[in-house]
């Protein structure tokens, strides 16, 4: 059910006389659930309405015609709660964070309505028949699909759900149906690796191109995994064998299926994959791809900075100091170089930070804290001295809030350093170089 909270005026929903108050209780006769069924009908021309009446309570269904594209204008009141995850999965990273965080922090979501919108992975573990088929008729494609392994008794295993091992039924019902699928295998050492990956791989490209691609990345380690199960660390070796895997892999299928996480380039110390091996950087969200597409991005922006004599001028000298994760840093230290030497009156310096918070086994950029980021730029002003502004990645904060993972916010940030020219790029490496050629003021409070 969907209780009405706006009907935009001239619009369909405006024209059938629907008012703020007023209940849609079912599309052609089958119960609404969620939003999810209003985007579905929004987009099709014929169809029935139930509408439960704000004043009487009384139940009307009309005939709804209407054109290609043509709104319906309605807003409505949330209604209901997010599918959460039935599994107790051996590398969960919300079962490895500490107490304390943002409560939204440690909500473990399995939800196939969250995954169809916003590109979050499901295991489908959670999902009845009936919820399967809703999917199907709804036409909730693409979906973003946590496998981990196509093989049962080890799917059963990793998720630590005893349902878990239908996971291939699952997506033949649903690629049958129409839908596609990106799927993931968050690769455990040991586990799901080597001849089991070989297997999942397989066994998914059978459906290929309705399954698009099968991401690999590795495990999230914490310090915080007291009482949990030891997963390895992986290093050089390890990452060069799955990447010679990977290629082997896709050279056979004769596509790019297998998209190994960029991690695994870094720890093994290879070049990253050119921007045709990952298409549209469709699980880019993944950390499959981000790299190459930054990097792509920045030197283009630098290229195309107007330059005399081969270089372009600052209206004022600056110094940059530049915060990252201990992985991004060996990717993109030749960028900054390359950045001193293209803007006149630029010095830029990487700051790579450890995770004290999680624990230096996590080395991105997006999981870096507050309280790091803070600890690590007092330490580089008393050992190196003051800059001019400070440069943070859009990631390291909340989306639309700035905020970081550990609570504290960009103005906490600001008084912790006695320092306001904090600038964030969350424009990629457009951005990135765009910081880089513009100069501000330094501010101090």
């Amino acid at each position: 059910m969907l209780k009405i909270t706006k009907v935009k005026r001239n619009s369909v929903g405006a024209q059938l006389g629907l008012e703020v108050g007023d209940e849609i209780t079912a599309f052609d006769g089958l119960p609404c659930e969620d939003e999810l069924d209003y985007l579905y009908y929004a987009e099709q021309e014929n169809f029935t309405l139930t509408v439960r009446d704000r004043r009487n309570g009384e139940e009307q269904t009309v005939e709804v015609e209407k054109d290609e594209g043509e709104e319906l204008g309605l807003s409505f009141e949330k209604c209901g709660e997010i599918r959460t995850c039935h599994n107790r999965c051996v590398f969960c990273f919300v079962d490895q964070m500490p107490k304390g965080m943002r409560e939204s922090l440690y909500v473990k979501d399995d939800d196939y309505g969250m995954s169809f919108t916003c590109g979050n992975f499901v295991t489908l573990t959670n999902l009845s028949d009936e919820g399967l088929k809703r999917i199907v008729r709804l036409k909730l494609s693409p979906l973003y699909v946590s496998v981990h392994t196509t093989n049962p008794e080890l799917r059963v295993k990793l998720l630590r759900n005893r349902h878990a091992g239908k996971i291939l039924s699952q997506i033949d019902e649903l690629v049958k149906g129409g839908i596609e699928l990106h799927c993931q295998a968050v690769v455990v050492p040991n586990e799901n690796d080597g001849a089991e990956l070989e297997r999942t791989a397989r066994e998914l490209f059978r459906y290929y191109p309705a399954v698009r691609d099968l991401a690999c990345v590795p495990t999230g380690i914490t310090k915080y995994r007291e009482g949990l199960p030891f997963i390895p660390d992986i290093d050089k070796e390890y990452s060069g064998r799955l990447l010679a895997l990977v290629d082997k892999l896709n050279a056979e299928f004769g596509v790019p299926f297998l998209l190994p996480a960029d991690e695994y380039f870094v720890k093994a110390e290879l070049p990253m994959k050119s921007a045709a091996f990952y298409g549209k950087f469709e699980q880019i969200e993944n950390g499959i791809g981000l790299t190459t597409k930054f990097l792509n991005e920045a030197y283009a922006a630098l290229d195309a900075l107007p330059k005399k004599k081969g270089r372009f001028a600052l209206k004022k000298p600056k110094r940059s100091l530049l915060v990252c994760g201990v992985s991004a840093a060996k990717t993109t230290r030749e960028l900054v170089e390359k950045c001193n030497e293209k803007i006149e009156g630029l010095h830029a310096e990487l700051l790579p930070v450890k995770n004290g918070f999680f624990g230096e086994t996590v080395t991105c950029t997006g999981l870096l804290t507050g309280v790091d980021i803070v600890n690590a730029v007092l330490a580089y002003k008393q050992e190196k001295g003051d800059f001019d502004e400070l440069v943070l990645a859009g990631n390291t904060m909340k989306e639309f809030e700035d905020v970081f993972l550990c609570g504290t916010t960009l103005d906490e940030m600001k008084k912790a350093l006695d320092f306001r020219n904090i600038r964030i790029n969350r424009d990629g490496g457009h951005g990135f170089v765009e910081i880089l050629s513009t100069t501000e003021k330094k501010r101090r409070k």
